[in-house]
């Protein structure tokens, strides 16, 4: 489970999310969303310990990620649009790598439904340089899955990724929910959000819009009417239409 609670993250001046609070359960995709400098990176970056919040607690699985951020952290995967990877490591080498860092004995078990799943059963011996762009996404996204993280965090995760791996993506998506992980997706991809996302969080200049599940959202900023998922989010980032919750 994800926990925060009065989030605020200022750089000098800027505050560029305040006083923000939400959560997400076992099961649940929170769709992450908000026009471009809304604060979406900047509370991922936060909720995972990338960044210090200035204010505010944030716990994973009941994890005080301030106090104990090592024991927190082994229960998240932060999967970014941008995969890091080791221009010198094999696929296989990557899950080697990663599995000793989080002490995962039977890794070999586990990577091989993992890369099935993800289409790359035959791309184990290859290096980056050799790999698609798509394929190098599916990769980072196959390092995070190794441990099992029960929380996953995904920011716009299909970077490169072509419509049958976009469809691939979706599936893995709803099949970890299912399992029990609690999802965080930030995307600008407005259908995806609809596709697999359980609840919303729309921000805009750091501060929080609308909060609940997608029928809740829905119902708030709808007018009685039937109203996609791209009039709903206008509807909320637009000039007052409907004021933020307290």
């Amino acid at each position: 489970m994800i926990e925060v609670q009065g989030l605020t993250k200022q750089y000098d001046r800027l505050t560029a999310v305040k006083d923000l609070s939400f959560s997400v359960r076992p099961g649940e995709i929170m769709g992450l969303v908000g026009p471009n400098g809304a604060g979406k990176t900047t509370t991922l970056r936060c909720a995972t310990g990338i960044l210090p919040a200035t204010h505010g607690t944030v716990r994973l699985c009941g994890i005080d990620l301030a106090s104990d951020p090592v024991a927190a952290k082994r229960h998240i995967a932060f999967i970014a649009d941008e995969p890091r990877l080791f221009d010198y490591l094999t696929v296989r080498q990557h899950l080697n790598f990663v599995a000793r860092l989080y002490g995962v004995a039977d890794y070999l078990q586990r990577a091989e439904p993992i890369l099935a799943e993800l289409e790359m059963s035959d791309k184990q011996d290859m290096l980056p340089s050799e790999l698609s762009r798509g394929m190098k996404q599916k990769l980072a996204i196959a390092c995070g899955l190794l441990h099992r993280p029960e929380i996953i965090i995904f920011d716009e995760p299909l970077t490169g990724l072509d419509p049958a791996g976009i469809r691939r993506m979706k599936e893995v998506m709803l099949r970890l929910a299912r399992d029990g992980a609690a999802i965080i997706l930030s995307s600008h991809l407005l259908t995806l959000l609809e596709a697999v996302c359980t609840h919303l969080l729309i921000l805009k200049n750091g501060e929080k819009m609308a909060d609940g599940s997608v029928a809740e959202v829905h119902a708030r900023f709808s007018d009685g009417a039937a109203a996609s998922l791209e009039d709903v989010f206008f509807r909320a980032t637009g000039d007052g239409e409907v004021a933020p919750p307290p």
